[in-house]
């Protein structure tokens, strides 16, 4: 008789949420349910459990190979996980895990890179155009009952200094591109792209800051890009530039920011990121002139779980075929 092949063992797959985050980012096992509908081959070798803010045994951590979302307490995957191969961070930015010496070796570390660029670009042309048509000032001037007529000249052929050019940079810089702004983009690399008119590195900064319409944040939060745009380079701004923060607060002095907002030499800002999250009630930023806040959403879609388990089944699709994942983290980089 003809031997037959030994059944592989199934994937233990856990799912690990945290209750402070928005319902919208929660992997219930109904959502990866649907998910695995639209993957049945692959989901058919998973074993899957569901775990909020840490609360997985030792024991049934033990057994996990693959885990998406990453615990608060991290050193219990060096310390128990043994068969952990594959962590998936379902964010794109990850400097809130920042160093990983608690990172068990030889584990592949993936983010949620490739999500948020749709979005992104949403976002980034509504911020451009709402700036650009000094809208804010407008708001104010109707809270204050105040008919004063602004106007703008046209938008078309205005720089855009884009820095960071990934999947939100690249989201940002075809929203420039879809209002016919010129962008010029601002990488480690300095590589050409076809996404920018021109492509530079971060020493060139001095020189772009002066020449930008509008400067579009959209890097990591690296030891490299940490207070990039400090009070000395908002001061190199010119007169009536806007500000579009989509990546971290932590890129841009806020200080020096929100002084020549008030001091009406700049057109406005769109922040989305603040230092302290939620911003309180008695922050002094909810009231600066011309600046516009939004709370953390500019590059989330309401269907966050779909995009994520979707492009995570892809990936494993990879990890089983014995191919390189997508979105590995270089822990030397940080991203």
């Amino acid at each position: 008789m003809p031997r037959t092949a030994p059944r592989r063992a199934k994937l233990r797959v856990h799912l690990e949420n945290s209750r402070k985050k928005p319902a919208e980012k929660e992997y219930t096992l109904a959502r990866f349910k649907a998910a695995a509908r639209r993957h049945p081959a692959l989901a058919k070798q998973l074993e899957v459990s569901v775990g909020y803010d840490g609360d997985i045994t030792d024991d049934e951590l033990k057994k996990i190979d693959i885990m998406l979302g990453v615990p608060p307490d991290r050193a219990r995957l060096k310390a128990v996980a043994m068969r952990l191969k594959w962590l998936h961070c379902t964010m794109a930015g990850i400097d809130s895990l920042l160093p990983l010496d608690w990172l068990p070796e030889k584990i592949i570390f993936t983010n949620n890179v490739g999500v948020h660029g749709a979005k992104a670009r949403e976002y980034v042309r509504m911020a451009v155009a709402l700036l650009h048509t000094r809208l804010p000032h407008m708001l104010a001037n109707q809270r204050a009952h105040k008919w004063q007529q602004i106007f703008s000249p046209a938008l078309t052929g205005r720089t855009a200094l884009v820095i960071g050019l990934g999947d939100v940079g690249g989201g940002a810089a075809r929203a420039a591109r879809d209002l016919g702004l010129k962008v010029i983009a601002v990488t480690r690399s300095g590589k050409a792209s076809s996404l920018a008119d021109r492509v530079a590195r971060p020493s060139q900064l001095d020189r772009l800051l002066p020449k930008a319409d509008f400067v579009i944040l959209a890097a990591p939060n690296t030891a490299a890009t940490r207070d990039l745009i400090d009070a000395r380079r908002v001061g190199l701004l010119k007169t009536g530039c806007g500000i579009v923060n989509i990546s971290r607060a932590a890129l841009i002095d806020h200080g020096s920011l929100c002084a020549r907002l008030r001091d009406g030499s700049l057109a406005g800002a769109v922040l989305d990121v603040m230092h302290s999250e939620p911003l309180p009630a008695t922050s002094p930023y909810w009231d600066v002139p011309n600046l516009v806040i939004t709370p953390h959403i500019s590059c989330d879609d309401a269907d966050y779980t779909t995009l994520t388990l979707d492009a995570w089944f892809a990936n494993l699709a990879r990890l089983l075929a014995k191919k390189p994942l997508r979105n590995r983290i270089d822990p030397a980089r940080g991203y």
